[in-house]
């Protein structure tokens, strides 16, 4: 095993046993050192490789930390991979978020929540409005988010929003011969999830909110659209 490697695994048992525990301060880096068994160099390789990963934090002038390794917090930092991820594997991550999305729908149609549906219904008034496809985008995930967020999980929001960002970049509102049929079926698929959560169904917001990601995946697969930049 490589010594850095040796540094990271003997760091990743440290936290993950509990014996630098969130939010902990490291030993001295010559103690940590010696309870490893590696280098400097080797164990600040091994630290930069975590902090990438939000699983540890430097403080200026005060030393090495383990993170509150709040699971929210490290998935946001997995954007920076799945953002490379191409067509077919955005396409599995979809039937990841088509699961994970349908339970947190179901959870916001049960709280009965009069201000979330409020503001779900604004949302889906002025996206069913737009016809600019910048707009759509934005409003379309300020839709999915709200929701998520509502089901109370924040792993699950934090988890679904990174797979619509990368999914984001394969941009199916763009103007061309099927701008209108996408739309109205979006548009249908969006009012459908909104009636299921204000008739506080969540056996029927499951079944919507699975239905119209299915069908985001149906027209990826079908128009096979190249990735763009990120929206402005």
């Amino acid at each position: 095993m490589a010594a850095t490697d040796k540094a990271l695994a003997g760091l990743r048992q440290m936290i993950a046993s509990g014996e630098l525990g969130p939010r902990a301060k490291f030993p001295p880096e010559p103690e940590l050192c010696d309870h490893l068994g590696v280098s400097r160099s080797s164990l600040r390789e091994a630290v930069r490789s975590l902090a990438a990963l939000g699983v540890i934090e430097s403080r200026h002038g005060s030393g090495t930390y383990v993170s509150a390794l709040d699971p929210a917090a490290i998935i946001s930092r997995f954007s920076l991979s799945v953002e490379l991820i191409p067509l077919e594997g955005v396409l599995e991550l979809l039937e990841v978020r088509r699961v994970l999305e349908s339970h947190a729908t179901a959870l916001a149609a049960a709280r009965q929540d009069p201000d979330l549906e409020a503001r779900l219904g604004d949302i889906l008034d002025r996206l069913e409005s737009t016809t600019d496809a910048i707009e759509i985008q934005y409003l379309d995930a300020e839709f999915h988010n709200a929701i998520c967020t509502a089901g109370g999980n924040p792993t699950v929001t934090a988890l679904t929003g990174v797979i619509r960002g990368r999914g984001g970049h394969y941009r199916i509102f763009e103007p061309g011969a099927d701008f209108d049929a996408i739309k109205q079926t979006s548009d249908r698929g969006h009012r459908a999830i909104l009636d299921a959560i204000t008739t506080r169904d969540p056996a029927a917001a499951a079944t919507a909110a699975s239905a119209h990601i299915a069908q985001t995946e149906l027209w990826l697969r079908a128009l096979r659209p190249v990735p763009q930049p990120d929206l402005p």
